[in-house]
């Protein structure tokens, strides 16, 4: 698929990705949904607050191959993104607190933004339902337990809309929102500040070299061409 991140090619992608998602806010979409204090949690610990447990199977999945941890740098599992992605969902942002959710709504119109009848939760148990159905259509099996090249290659139908969910009788979502949301909410969680649940120890800005939230930089503003020696420090003060 063409949004894979290859190993080889991480890096650079999230360096563009880093410029485009401001990493302390994050934008409208992204709530403050961890305390300053709080320890950042063990994968295998952590009891979802939102998914139920076949959908969290499907979300380790694909974050999995969106961002593998194979290779150069931390990958998606390694720095906590379905964490991320599992707490936006329990906030406003996924409840769409904050949204006009009235009709009428436009179905297929890139100039109009979202134009949905779903909440940002309801989007992601309609994609993953319907990506599963397909999967058991397809291959007889969930997609979390699909060999890896074949996890992309679902992916990759997803992302060119090529599972048809019209056909599994959705009227409003297609196959390639769904998988845009799930990319965005991905690259969201692997370079946002800790406090948001994922970028576990900050391991994203190591590896792409941002310093995060520190409050001067007036000792490194006329030394060009050096190399900033110092760690990133989160919102919660926690240092790299």
């Amino acid at each position: 698929m063409s949004s894979r991140i290859h190993n080889r090619q991480r890096r650079d992608f999230l360096r563009g990705s880093l410029t485009m998602i401001p990493a302390i806010t994050l934008g409208s979409g992204v709530s403050l949904t961890a305390r300053a204090a709080e320890q950042a949690p063990a994968l295998s610990d952590y009891s979802p607050l939102f998914f139920t447990s076949d959908e969290w199977a499907f979300v380790l999945a694909a974050c999995d191959r969106l961002i593998p941890g194979e290779g150069e740098g931390p990958g998606a599992l390694d720095t906590n993104v379905p964490v991320f992605i599992d707490r936006q969902m329990d906030a406003p942002y996924g409840h769409a607190e904050r949204w006009y959710m009235e009709g009428p709504f436009v179905a297929g119109s890139s100039d109009l933004g979202f134009q949905y009848p779903y909440t940002p939760r309801e989007v992601y148990q309609r994609g993953i339902a319907l990506t599963q159905r397909w999967c058991q259509q397809h291959h007889d099996a969930r997609f979390e337990s699909l060999e890896a090249d074949t996890r992309d290659q679902v992916l990759s139908a997803l992302e060119q809309g090529e599972v048809d969910f019209a056909a599994l009788d959705e009227e409003w979502l297609t196959s390639d929102d769904f998988f845009s949301w799930l990319l965005q909410h991905t690259k969201e969680g692997y370079l946002s500040d800790p406090i948001h649940g994922g970028n576990k120890n900050m391991a994203a800005w190591k590896m792409v070299g941002f310093p995060g939230a520190r409050a001067s930089f007036r000792d490194w503003v006329d030394q060009h061409d050096v190399e900033y020696p110092l760690g990133p420090v989160s919102l919660s003060g926690e240092r790299g």
